[in-house]
């Protein structure tokens, strides 16, 4: 497969009408890959909540857009932001394991690839951050 700007069009364009402004799409082979590999279009006022992941780090690429990936210490306090813009000297971070952190979309139109190792499941690979 090749990920192409039409298929970031659809994905926007299903991101635009989610009530959480954002959608994924998952590039893993099968259920069976033990990876995290999505694009993950996201629009201004969605809120992925703040959190981290215990087994593993996190790498982000923003392959359209302008997003803000915001890291946090244990109590909550931010502790670094990266400005990622597509096509800029900036368009990538690494989120170290067990790091909170979130991420903000800037501009509508915004499209982050997110990868990971293990698999998504909220109850066991990650926690979230009570906001003050």
């Amino acid at each position: 497969m090749i990920i192409t700007q039409e298929l970031l069009d659809e994905l926007t364009a299903k991101a635009k009408v989610s009530v959480r402004l954002r959608m994924h799409y998952d590039l893993r082979d099968s259920a069976e890959d033990d990876s995290m590999r999505m694009l993950n279009a996201i629009e201004p006022g969605t809120v992925i909540p703040v959190h981290r992941h215990r087994e593993t780090s996190e790498d982000v690429i923003v392959l359209r857009g302008d997003v803000m990936e915001v890291l946090f210490n244990d109590s909550g306090d931010e502790i670094e932001r990266y400005h990622l813009v597509a096509g800029s000297d900036c368009i990538a971070c690494h989120v170290p394991k067990g790091v909170y952190h979130t991420c903000r979309s800037l501009a509508s139109g915004s499209v982050i690839f997110e990868f990971k190792n293990g698999r998504y499941d909220p109850l066991t690979t990650e926690d979230f951050l009570s906001q003050k």
